[in-house]
């Protein structure tokens, strides 16, 4: 949860400063999604149960985050990627921590042991379980990699929220002076992932600033708003919601690239998570889809069957 800074915390804050990026708090980034993912999982909500099956894979990451550390990145490697303005903990390679999997172990038997597992489910851990480190790792490659194709798509929410686990501990534990710039539009500057959603914030030196949300290590960074996350357009931009539903979700779309992003208000849902809250408005997606646009990126835990990327 956001701590509201005090009066005289607010008096001392450089107001021409605007904050580049937001790092994951470890002690409550998967903790406050669950929290939200078990609210919006309403009994109405089409997909309420596969939301609150989410909120137990979140409340797993926490549990297990809390037991995990990985090595720490080293020093050379940071100003490295501050000299050529590249991701300080890159997701698209191979020589990520091989402890990833006994976190996706360590997920699958905490979700086994705190709910009752439909046989759709108990199978699609079966197959997790059955696959070898090399397997696994080419599951991981397919999920990270830019045009990888999801080899099973039933397995890949959990494969990331492992990978999750992973950098996010690393993110959480760097400085924003650490970060490097990124000459690349639109992705994370600490992973090199792309954003799952953004979201105007609200409090102390982030009140009305708007910060996309990493889908992989929880970091977000700062864009000014109306304008393209994805192509970095500032024309053609629009806004799309659909009547009746909340008012703080909408659907932001480039005329320039025929992409588009969900936006969310935290002044309109304080409690309102990026990655939760993009999870739980599909209907929005669809209207999207029926719209003509596109996804800038899937969702991690909502990946498409194969042969419908271009329909989601």
């Amino acid at each position: 949860m956001q701590r509201i800074l005090e009066p005289n915390e607010i008096q001392t804050i450089d107001h021409s400063a605007i904050p580049r990026i937001r790092l994951p708090q470890r002690a409550d980034l998967f903790a406050s999604r669950a929290q939200r993912l078990r609210t919006l999982a309403t009994d109405t909500h089409p997909i309420g149960d596969y939301l609150r099956l989410m909120a137990n894979l979140a409340q797993a990451q926490h549990d297990t985050l809390a037991r995990f550390t990985a090595p720490a990145v080293d020093a050379q490697s940071i100003t490295r990627a501050q000299q050529h303005s590249m991701p300080i903990l890159p997701a698209r390679t191979t020589q990520r921590d091989p402890a990833w999997r006994d976190v996706l172990a360590s997920l699958l038997s905490h979700l086994e042991a705190s709910s009752e597992i439909p046989p759709p489910l108990a199978a699609a851990f079966a197959r997790l379980r059955a696959l070898d480190q090399s397997a696994l790792e080419r599951e991981a490659d397919a999920l990270l990699m830019p045009g990888g194709e999801v080899l099973d798509n039933a397995c890949a929410p959990f494969i990331m929220a492992a990978l999750q686990v992973v950098w996010t501990d690393l993110a959480s534990r760097l400085t924003q002076a650490q970060v490097p710039y990124l000459d690349t539009v639109g992705l994370c500057p600490v992973c090199g992932t792309q954003p799952v959603a953004s979201v105007v914030r609200v409090g102390g030196i982030y009140q009305g600033y708007r910060f996309v949300a990493c889908g992989l290590c929880g970091t977000e960074s700062h864009v000014v708003r109306v304008k393209c996350t994805h192509c970095d357009s500032t024309h053609g931009i629009l806004y799309h919601a659909i009547d009746g539903q909340p008012d703080w979700a909408k659907a932001e779309s480039c005329e320039h690239c025929h992409t588009y992003r969900k936006i969310f208000y935290q002044d309109k849902a304080f409690d309102v998570e990026p990655y939760s809250d993009d999870l739980a408005s599909l209907t929005l997606d669809l209207l999207m889809n029926e719209a003509g646009y596109r996804r800038s990126a899937p969702h991690p835990f909502l990946w498409p069957a194969a042969g419908q990327e271009d329909e989601t």
